[in-house]
């Protein structure tokens, strides 16, 4: 064990509070270095958007900027060239949640569900994730996901089959909780307005409300993650600080609660600016072009 983690710490969280924001970035690295369980990937270039074609050359490189800090990656999508991404990072040694999209376009999910059930089948999905918070859209009726996740189950017997929403939803739904093999939970307190100084606590809460629902059954931080830029929910503030800390209170926590996390996200993506306004583009530990924002 490193010594990042055997300094004696205060219980929620690293005390950063005299740190300066290169000081963070610096730590934040150091933790990255040592190796962090997981990270949301999309390989998007700055000038794409889901339903564009991904190469697997960019798949390749994008890979290669993370591939040293994370054991595992989860991707979103089965179709446009999301496909490949299982395969090309199982060659850099890398583990991978897959993604299954679903939505309202019942012809796209059976094509991306087919597409889940062969790269799972090909040996590249350590967990299939099929659906992301179609219940909290309101895509999918609960007997409609509760389908797609039950003939998944029976294409993949060996593999974990999960979804993948809001942790609440996992309270409030008891028969998707059920028809899981692992919950899948996202946890933001940012977009539930929780001022910075309490993220981590509110984050613990969040888990745990996840796992008295879950009775035993794996439960996985599928996201988690702050913005650096953009308009404030409530009382939480996007700032390089603020990411900061809560990347290195949720990381120290995971390693000592033996929680796995996969952090949102990997890149920058200024795509998501048309859904979630400017504050949705910068959830990256790398800006869009690949480069580091914190050191």
């Amino acid at each position: 064990m490193s010594n990042l983690y055997q300094r004696k710490l205060p219980l929620a969280g690293i005390d950063t509070s005299g740190m300066t924001t290169r000081e963070l970035g610096e730590l934040a690295r150091e933790i990255l270095d040592e190796g962090i369980h997981g990270i949301c990937f999309s390989p998007y270039l700055p000038h794409q958007s889901p339903g564009d074609i991904i190469e697997a050359g960019q798949v390749e490189q994008r890979l290669e900027l993370i591939r040293p800090w994370v054991k595992w990656i989860r991707s979103f999508s089965c179709t446009d060239g999301n496909e490949l991404i299982p395969a090309l990072a199982a060659s850099k040694g890398l583990k991978t949640m897959v993604g299954v999209w679903l939505s309202d376009d019942h012809e796209l999910n059976e094509r991306e569900l087919a597409n889940g059930i062969a790269v799972a089948q090909a040996g590249h999905a350590s967990i299939l994730a099929v659906g992301n918070e179609v219940l909290l859209r309101g895509d999918l009726t609960e007997d409609e996901l509760l389908d797609y996740l039950s003939r998944a189950k029976a294409a993949v017997p060996d593999v974990p089959v999960g979804y993948v929403d809001a942790y609440f939803e996992f309270v409030d739904h008891p028969r998707i909780t059920a028809a899981c093999d692992v919950l899948l939970a996202n946890c933001y307190p940012f977009w539930e307005g929780c001022p910075a100084p309490y993220a981590l606590l509110y984050m613990k809460d969040m888990y745990r409300r996840v796992a008295r629902a879950a009775g035993g059954k794996r439960v996985i931080v599928s996201e988690t993650g702050w913005p650096t830029i953009g308009k404030a929910t409530g009382g939480a503030e996007p700032s390089y600080e603020n990411a900061l800390k809560y990347f290195i209170d949720t990381c120290r926590w995971a390693h000592e609660d033996e929680i796995e996390m996969f952090y949102f996200s990997a890149f920058d993506e200024p795509w998501k600016v048309a859904a979630e306004g400017d504050v949705g583009a910068y959830w990256g530990l790398l800006d869009k072009d690949g480069k580091p924002k914190y050191w």
